[in-house]
């Protein structure tokens, strides 16, 4: 079987001298033997969660039986329904699975679909269960099975977890990923090829671009380090001769309904996946709901909310939670605010003005890690900037002190911004607080983050922080202020640990 790069050639396509070494290099290694070998583990995945979920129903039915009946001879023991309840849960356990369909392989991989439908099922047994022995008075144990369902539940959410954790590293390797091609026009497919490469857990690999015969970058041998493998009209022929096993479609004039139409009748006869951009590509979630109108499959984009119900419920919960949270870190506090104190000179705290909902100002605070007076030398050091074109950051910034730096690593000097969420004016998940300068710099995109309360953390802590560009921080934050809820906070909040740790982007 001839290799990407030499068919390639053949086809008159792709000049090898212009194509990156290393990308031909990782291309041979994904293409393997094709598609079908590329997607093997999948197969060996779900086999793997399957035994896993059993084993958590194993262990559940154990643990809830010892702990409901216990190894004395003095506690009853279970009844025969009982009995035959902790035999047959590992199985009906995972026929509850099958039957939510969390085995499809559509909800694994990535998302939080798989784990909803997890939870859905659980709570969906655990009311059968309730109701059949009511209904013919089945001598079945309450506390047991309302000990083991959640335990089952719990312990299959975490073996899932470790296993799209394992994945995710393994992608993120180079292994278990597959080829795609960007079929678009030149701005969205620089923008999707590298949104794609940053997430690379993702699992796409880009070895490949269609453009518009005629357009900037068409017609040449490489665009973005990627080959151009053809125009639009091409796509199905491309995706052939080289095993392609997803087409990324970005809109695009070109592609209209009866060609997009086309494309897919064309693709059937490949294993190719299609997959389709939409032109509001930052509105996802609930917001989007595909309804009948006339016959026709129209997209539905519901209105953000940002007044109402679930407002009143995101300010209680914010301040709810960061007042347990002062109440249990108020040690720490205390040792970070001496260890400031006694190390350097200067207040323990640093009050500084930035804007936020509606455009409003008011004070952040956070535990000082500069010197006095450290404000009055950033213009002299503003070429220096290690940020983006609107926020300034330093990764060795000299007015930062021995004891700031640490502080600033594992972001503990933005703790007291708890207080900033209990007086209302910060919630604990949002768009990050700009100052003033940078406000006045925003489009007329980055000005809906101001429709929403800044927050202590958000998408943009968990995806890179100062490492992002100033296009993905506005993207980002447009992402979070359109979608916000209070599952996605709460999502947020779990991956910010890991960010904290890692500490990629933090200075």
């Amino acid at each position: 079987m001839a290799t990407l790069d030499t068919r390639a050639q053949n086809a008159h396509l792709i000049d090898p001298d212009a194509v990156p070494r290393r990308r031909l290099a990782s291309v041979r290694r994904l293409r393997g033997a094709g598609t079908d070998a590329r997607r093997s583990w999948r197969d060996r995945y779900v086999r793997q969660i399957v035994v896993g979920d059993a084993l958590a129903a194993t262990v559940a039915a154990l643990v809830a039986a010892l702990f409901r009946f216990g190894p004395s001879t003095d506690t009853p023991g279970p009844g025969p329904v009982t009995t035959w309840f902790v035999v047959a849960l590992p199985l009906v356990w995972v026929t509850a699975m099958l039957v939510s369909r969390s085995y499809e392989q559509r909800f694994l991989w990535v998302g939080a679909e798989e784990f909803r439908r997890v939870f859905l099922a659980a709570v969906i047994m655990l009311a059968t269960v309730g109701t059949v022995s009511w209904a013919f008075k089945l001598e079945v144990a309450r506390g047991f099975v309302v000990l083991a369902l959640p335990l089952a539940a719990g312990l299959t959410l975490v073996q899932r977890l470790v296993h799209r954790w394992l994945l995710h590293r393994a992608r993120q390797g180079g292994d278990k990923r597959q080829t795609t091609i960007i079929v678009g026009h030149r701005g969205g497919v620089l923008s999707l090829h590298r949104q794609l490469e940053r997430q690379a857990y993702h699992g796409y690999h880009v070895v490949g671009c269609c453009l518009p015969a005629g357009t900037a970058g068409g017609g040449t041998a490489e665009f973005d380090g990627i080959p151009v493998l053809g125009g639009l009209d091409e796509v199905a022929r491309v995706v052939a001769e080289h095993e392609i096993d997803t087409v990324a479609v970005l809109p695009s004039p070109e592609l209209d309904g009866a060609a997009l139409r086309q494309l897919g009748w064309d693709l059937e006869t490949t294993k190719a996946e299609l997959l389709l951009a939409p032109a509001v590509t930052e509105i996802v979630g609930t917001r989007v709901q595909i309804r009948p109108v006339s016959g026709l499959p129209l997209m539905h984009v519901e209105r953000p909310e940002f007044r109402g119900l679930r407002r009143l419920v995101k300010a209680a919960f914010d301040r709810l939670a960061a007042g347990l949270v002062v109440l249990a870190i108020a040690p720490a506090l205390l040792a970070i605010a001496l260890t400031v104190k006694f190390t350097s000179r200067g207040p323990v705290f640093y009050r500084h003005e930035r804007v936020g909902m509606d455009g409003q100002p008011f004070h952040v605070l956070k535990f000082r890690t500069m010197v006095p007076g450290s404000d009055r030398h950033i213009d002299a050091l503003r070429e220096q900037s290690d940020g983006n074109t609107v926020q300034f950051k330093m990764k060795s910034d000299p007015r930062v002190t021995p004891v700031g730096k640490l502080l600033r690593r594992f972001s503990l000097d933005e703790l007291p911004q708890l207080f900033n969420v209990l007086g209302g004016s910060m919630s604990l998940v949002g768009p990050r607080p700009h100052v003033t300068r940078e406000v006045e710099q925003y489009g007329f995109d980055m000005r809906r983050r101001l429709l929403v309360k800044p927050g202590i953390t958000g998408l943009w802590q968990v995806s890179g922080r100062s490492n992002l560009s100033w296009d993905d921080s506005v993207r980002i934050d447009v992402r979070y202020v359109e979608n916000w809820s209070l599952s996605f906070d709460l999502m947020i909040i779990a991956k910010t640990v890991g960010a904290v740790v890692r500490g990629s982007g933090a200075y």
